[in-house]
């Protein structure tokens, strides 16, 4: 028995001493990697704090939302730099980030580059936004929209390329289509056509400008404002609320209208129907005045007309100007129900019964 154990207690030797070596080499790289996050975590806070400060004392807001998107992104991107810092002196920090960096350090970069993207993006929108000019600040604000989000589709497509080709195997499957790369480029031409097409669509909106976001358009007979401008969809929102979505490409390959194209007001008028006995000059008058009392009115264009003349009526037209569409749609109601009203209390007798 004590034979026994006199032969075993050498041959558990080398599983204690390996127990300590594990251990040396476990502490080892946790100090290594516990001063390298730290020290990063440490100059991060100081930077950030610094321009933390600077971003309140600013006189504008576009700081803070430069700030406020890079700060996380440069948290994990600097911590992930601490350990390939602390990979050079621990043997084991380097096996285990040797294995797992090739994933995650493209995967960081390609976050804190859409993050910067996306920051300057939102910074240029708020001072559009603060612009006097509506049509030079829609103008503008388009272009950054299309722009910021076909950076960010690269930015995402070659930050998940770089992360999948950190796969042997995946690698592997590049190299073989590169070596046939006519037969690989048709294939990928023909499936990547339809989003390669929405792209540049969105792209020449951009550079051409047949819409901005807020012009008022009406595609297929339905009107509304364009509230966004995707690479390859536009959101129109329809006065009663509704979102209709509609490709990109449709406002390059076929007809619309679009209302606020030039800028500079849009009008329209509204059409009285009244009796012929009725008196012209007092009804202009009395239009005229009313429409000066309204504020929705931008005083470019303001005309009564007669329009036509028909057995027991004649129809008067109403012309009027708005800075907007909003403002029209507003204007002709408070128009029409105005000149009613006005009728009605000061000439009934002119009142006919398509009134």
């Amino acid at each position: 028995m004590s034979g026994n154990l006199a032969t075993d207690i050498p041959a558990k030797l080398p599983s204690a001493q390996a127990v300590i070596g594990w251990s040396e080499t476990l502490t080892h790289a946790a100090i290594y990697g516990g001063i390298a996050v730290g020290s990063a975590l440490a100059l991060h806070f100081v930077v950030f704090y610094l321009l933390g400060r600077m971003a309140r004392h600013s006189t504008t807001k576009t700081d803070d939302l430069v700030y406020r998107r890079l700060r996380v992104p440069l948290l994990w991107s600097m911590g992930a730099i601490a350990i390939s810092v602390a990979a050079e002196n621990d043997a084991l920090i380097g096996r285990i980030w040797d294995a797992v960096g090739r994933f995650i350090e493209p995967a960081l970069f390609g976050w804190t580059i859409y993050a910067l993207v996306q920051g300057f993006a939102a910074a240029m929108q708020q001072r559009t936004e603060q612009q006097e000019d509506e049509l030079a600040a829609r103008s503008r604000q388009t272009r950054i929209a299309i722009f910021s989000r076909t950076i960010g589709f690269l930015i995402v497509f070659v930050t998940v390329a770089l992360v999948l080709f950190g796969i042997p195997a995946v690698r592997n499957i590049g190299t073989t289509l590169l070596a046939s790369a006519g037969l690989a480029t048709l294939a990928v031409g023909a499936a990547a056509q339809p989003a390669l097409k929405s792209l540049i669509a969105g792209m020449q909106i951009a550079l051409t400008e047949p819409i901005r976001i807020g012009d008022f358009v009406v595609v297929d007979g339905e009107s509304g404002r364009v509230e966004d401008i995707r690479a390859s969809y536009v959101v129109i929102r329809t006065g009663d609320e509704r979102r209709i979505i509609v490709p990109t490409s449709k406002f390059l390959d076929g007809s619309f209208q679009n209302w606020s194209r030039a800028g500079g007001g849009i009008a329209g008028s509204v059409v009285l129907p009244v009796s012929p006995a009725a008196d012209i000059t007092a009804i202009r008058k009395a239009y005229e005045g009313l429409l000066a009392a309204n504020p929705d009115w931008d005083k470019r264009t303001g005309s009564l007309q007669v329009s036509e003349v028909q057995i027991g009526s004649i129809e008067l037209k109403l012309v009027m100007s708005a800075v907007g569409p909003s403002a029209l749609g507003r204007l002709r109601p408070a128009m029409r129900e105005a000149m009613l009203e006005w009728l009605r209390a000061n000439m009934p007798a002119a009142l006919c019964d398509k009134a």
